[in-house]
């Protein structure tokens, strides 16, 4: 790996990165970290293993690279498989998504069309939006605030009891994003630990039957519920937006990634 290199590629998009060895780590390892000089992007690499780590396309005026990383042989041959970050700055801070690996991302404009989820790419081939407008955090398809998309619902009607005020929009690690008004239907019913750590309702029974005491240390949640929200979405990282009528909520495919396990920023 040629860190001068990488480093070089980071600073041309405006950014810097640091490179260092951890045997802790299972290959590498993304974080944000922050110095005094402010925010930079932390890079461990496992000392033991002949990693490759390159950045592959890098765009400067968006302020975004797209880093592979391919683990290699004694005599320097990568593997034919690859892991894949788009590393950038969104609106006030920069950020590391993992690309999901089956979407044959090859540079920064592709990896962003990865990273849409599907109700987001229907809707944009719907609304015929642009090519080069595709990538906009607001267009006629869809509105995006970091992870989260919106993506307009026609001839909705909520009734006004079953309208949700000030809900929370998150993912798992995540800090939450903040609906002004919202609206929660179906999904599946799931049991989750302290760490986040999710159970079918099926298995908690079994669990209850088996263990009692460790039952109780799980609470219920809905998982892949349908969510729509209007009003105010905020967020500490990102500028408020208004969204004047209903929208549905879909999160970004990071997590059908693999290589999400080798970061550790989650904003």
């Amino acid at each position: 790996m040629d860190t001068q290199m990488l480093q070089e590629k980071f600073e041309r998009m405006g950014a810097r990165v640091k490179v260092a060895p951890d045997a802790r780590v299972e290959q590498v390892r993304i974080d944000i970290g922050h110095d005094r000089k402010g925010e930079f992007f932390d890079l461990k690499v496992r000392a033991d293993q002949r990693v490759a780590v390159h950045a592959v396309d890098v765009r400067p005026k968006d302020r975004h690279l797209l880093l592979m990383v391919r683990s290699e042989d004694r005599n320097g041959l990568p593997s034919a498989h690859a892991q894949r970050f788009l590393c950038g700055h969104d609106e006030r801070a920069w950020f590391v998504a993992a690309v999901p690996e089956n979407r044959g991302a090859t540079n920064v404009r592709t990896a962003m069309e990865a990273l849409k989820p599907w109700e987001a790419v229907r809707s944009q081939e719907v609304n015929r939006v642009r090519f080069k407008d595709r990538n906009r955090r607001k267009n006629r398809g869809f509105i995006r605030q970091g992870e989260w998309f919106f993506i307009p619902a026609e001839r909705v009607r909520i009734p006004e009891a079953m309208v949700l005020r000030n809900e929370p929009l998150v993912r798992t690690g995540g800090k939450p994003h903040l609906a002004e008004f919202a609206f929660r239907n179906g999904g599946e019913l799931v049991y989750v630990d302290a760490r986040n750590r999710a159970i079918t309702a099926a298995q908690y029974q079994r669990l209850l039957q088996r263990d009692a005491a460790a039952a109780r240390l799980y609470t219920s949640r809905r998982r892949n519920m349908q969510v729509l929200v209007k009003g105010r979405i905020s967020h500490a990282d990102h500028k408020t937006i208004l969204l004047r009528d209903w929208h549905r909520v879909a999160v970004n495919t990071e997590n059908q990634s693999w290589a999400m396990r080798f970061v550790a920023f989650i904003d």
